[in-house]
Formats: C-alpha cells, sequence, structure tokens
C-alpha cells in the first residue's frame, strides 16, 4: 500500500517509526514543508516542499498512485490540512489525521486565551513586559511594532532579522524541555508573561507547568478551526488505521 505521510510533528515522527518496521505492507513517502531547517528525517522516501495547492496536491497523488494521505502537520497548519481533504476528496484517496489533543488549563493556572497571534499582541497591553514568545517563526509579524516589550524569542530555527520585533533576543532550542529547566529560564530572564500557541503534547508543555509553579500569566492563542476529516490521537491509532485499510484492501483482492 502506497502511503503518503505530511509530517514533521512529533506524531509524525513515531508514525515514521511505525511505518520502518512495516515495509512489507506499507510504501511511505513522507512530505516536509521545508520550514525547519534541519529536520529529523526519517529511513523513509522523503520529499521537502510544497507541493503547488490542491491541484498539485492531487496530481501529485495520482501521478504517484497514493492509496493513502496520513496528515500528521502541526495543528495550526490549516491551509495543509484544507488541501489535503480537497485533493483527497477529489482523488477518491482515504485520509486520515493525527491531532494531538489541545493543552486544558488545571488548578493554578493563569491562562488568557485569543483566537491568533494579533489578539495575542494585544493581550500584551502598552506597559513594559519580559516576554517569552513561543510562537514559531512564521507567527511574528503581529509583534513587530509592539516595541514596548523585552523580547526573549524560542525558536528551532533562528528568524530572519526582518520579522523578529525591535530588540529581540533569540535563543535557538529544540523539545522536549524540563519543566526545572523551564523555571530556571522564567526566573533567570525575569520574564512576566509567555505568549504561546495551544499545541497540545507533551514535548514544549513544561513551560506551562514552570508557569504555574511560578504564578505567571500564559497568553493561548486558541486553535484554528480545520476542515472535517477522520480523526485520531497519536501514531499509534494512525497505524492501526493503515493495517485496517490494508487489510481490507487484501481481502478485496483475494476475493476478486
Amino acid at each position: 500500500m502506497r502511503v503518503l505521510v505530511l509530517g514533521g510533528t512529533t506524531e509524525a515522527r513515531a508514525l515514521y517509526g511505525l511505518l520502518e518496521h512495516a515495509r512489507a505492507r506499507f510504501d511511505a513517502t513522507v512530505s516536509l514543508a521545508g520550514v525547519t531547517r534541519a529536520p529529523v528525517l526519517p529511513r523513509l522516501a522523503v520529499r521537502i516542499g510544497g507541493f503547488g495547492g490542491v491541484d498539485g496536491l492531487y496530481d501529485w497523488l495520482l501521478a504517484h498512485r497514493i492509496d493513502a494521505v496520513i496528515d500528521a502537520t502541526h495543528p495550526f497548519a490549516v491551509r495543509m490540512g484544507a488541501n489535503a481533504v480537497q485533493a483527497c476528496t477529489r482523488a477518491g484517496i482515504a485520509l486520515l489525521r493525527v491531532e494531538r489533543p489541545g493543552w486544558t488549563p488545571v488548578e493554578g493556572d493563569h491562562w488568557i486565551r485569543v483566537v491568533d497571534m494579533q489578539a495575542a499582541a494585544h493581550a500584551l497591553g502598552s506597559t513594559p513586559r519580559r516576554v517569552l514568545l513561543t510562537v514559531g517563526r512564521k507567527d511574528l509579524l503581529p509583534f513587530h511594532h509592539a516595541d514596548v516589550h523585552d523580547w526573549l524569542l524560542r525558536s528551532v530555527d533562528r528568524p530572519d532579522a526582518s520579522l523578529l520585533p525591535p530588540g529581540a533576543r533569540v535563543l535557538q532550542a529544540r523539545g522536549p524541555f524540563d519543566v526545572a529547566a523551564e523555571e530556571a529560564l522564567l526566573r533567570d530572564e525575569r520574564i512576566d508573561v509567555i505568549v504561546t500557541k495551544n499545541s497540545g503534547g507533551t514535548a514544549t508543555y513544561a513551560k506551562l507547568a514552570a508557569a504555574r509553579a511560578l504564578g505567571l500569566p500564559v497568553i493561548m492563542v486558541d486553535r484554528p478551526p480545520v476542515a472535517a476529516a477522520p480523526t485520531v490521537a497519536d501514531a499509534a491509532g494512525a497505524m492501526a488505521w493503515l493495517e485496517r485499510l490494508y487489510a481490507h484492501d487484501s481481502s478485496t483482492r483475494r476475493e476478486v
């Protein structure tokens, strides 16, 4: 069975490992958007870069005779998710989305929930604050003109200087992070508030636990709505879905 995995997330990397051990049944290709400059590559076929919208993805799926697509992109990768739904529907190809559960506040959290990055920048207000900004390289422009604040940006890759808020310092780091180290960072940098988006998962949750322990507020950008598709929460669920498709396909071929 030929499978396309739209990847890049922690869940996608877990799925790569499962597919590597199931090569007898699945011929998998991993597609990465190319946003991260030094991605962790699987021992599978890999393509890097966009498809050229819905039409480009549709043509690629047909040209490579893909049987199933798994969208394991970031929960905020709305455009890619919508393109996958449209292209797979048009091509009659099975599609599954791997969507990790979002974070939810617990006792002791002080979250300020907002709908997008513009609202997050506005929620910071006009009083100077020391801000830990962990929203990724692609979402910095709404903060660009809020020069009253002192910014510490954490990112896997260093953003272009033109995108950085004025005076921002950059801390390059890749999760997972632990709570003790996050508490130390917040204390050492005298952070007043964290701005992040509701990515979910465990790799970067430690900053929220550290903020709770220190009594710091978190401006949390909620997830945007996504196109409807069958969904599982993790790599194991995705692999089980693929195995069912494979078993059904094999049964159908025997009957024919």
